[in-house]
């Protein structure tokens, strides 16, 4: 927190950095990071409700970014205010001044040198493919849909090698940015739930490149297809080309299921 100084030199209302954790349907949105002309992102959203509440326009600072159709429960932002309104009140105010595919769920306030991008963190994410004969049309809009019968005991194994810290260029979009493809997975589970009808691919690491769990999921699937050996995959992750691996899962399955957050960032 900190306090504001006006041009008299008198001392107004504090700042106070506000932290948000956010959960969306991504269906109808083409992505969550604010995009130049287009309306229809998260953050768009967020900013718009931001200056509704406030009468400032004071854009959020996003931990993270998910693509076009990903979905989220604990996506989190930050955004910094001088607003009377107590941080752990936006909760309310926000949700009032959102569309009902966008809820905040939690907020309260943060150190003000707290960035989302600047602090260690685990996050989680969580793939769900629907692998029944038939499509259920209740369900199209957060799994995949894939008829053929899945290996998910050959699925499980195939995700071993990937558990520690590689360069994962295999499984990373051609069109990525990052100046290092080098992540660390801490956890990924493959499981099926009793009813045998959805596989959940759960994945937690300290950070991901573009498409990352997407092209990881295609794999696994493909694996579990039978097209490929579970023993195959230190192959592909050691061939640190994206031709290695299998397809990019399509995006409704994919769900942001929140951070475990370290130590600020000294540099």
């Amino acid at each position: 927190m900190a306090d504001l100084e006006n041009t008299n030199g008198m001392t107004d209302r504090r700042l106070t950095n506000v932290y948000l954790t956010v959960a969306y349907d991504g269906t109808a949105y083409h992505g969550s990071a604010l995009q130049a002309g287009e309306p229809q992102t998260i953050e768009a959203y967020l900013n718009r409700a931001i200056v509704g509440a406030t009468g400032k326009d004071t854009p959020v600072i996003g931990a993270s970014r998910t693509d076009a159709g990903v979905h989220a429960r604990g996506a989190v932002y930050v955004f910094a205010t001088a607003s009377p309104i107590p941080a752990d009140r936006f909760l309310y105010v926000l949700n009032r001044l959102l569309p009902d595919d966008i809820r905040v769920v939690e907020s309260h306030e943060v150190p003000l040198d707290f960035h989302p991008r600047r602090c260690t963190a685990r996050k989680t994410y969580s793939y769900r493919i629907l692998n029944t004969p038939q499509p259920d049309p209740t369900r199209r809009l957060y799994t995949w849909h894939v008829s053929r019968p899945l290996d998910d005991a050959a699925m499980r194994a195939a995700a071993i090698p990937l558990i520690g810290e590689h360069d994962f260029s295999s499984f990373c979009n051609v069109d990525s940015t990052a100046l290092s493809h080098v992540r660390r997975i801490d956890a990924l589970d493959v499981t099926r739930t009793e009813d045998g009808e959805v596989i959940e691919i759960r994945i937690t690491g300290n950070g991901f490149l573009y498409n990352m769990v997407r092209i990881i999921s295609g794999t696994l699937v493909q694996i579990g297809w039978g097209w490929r050996p579970p023993s195959e995959m230190g192959a592909i992750l050691a061939a640190e080309s994206r031709s290695a691996a299998g397809c990019t899962a399509p995006p409704q399955g994919l769900t942001l299921v929140g951070y475990q957050w370290g130590e600020k960032e000294t540099s």
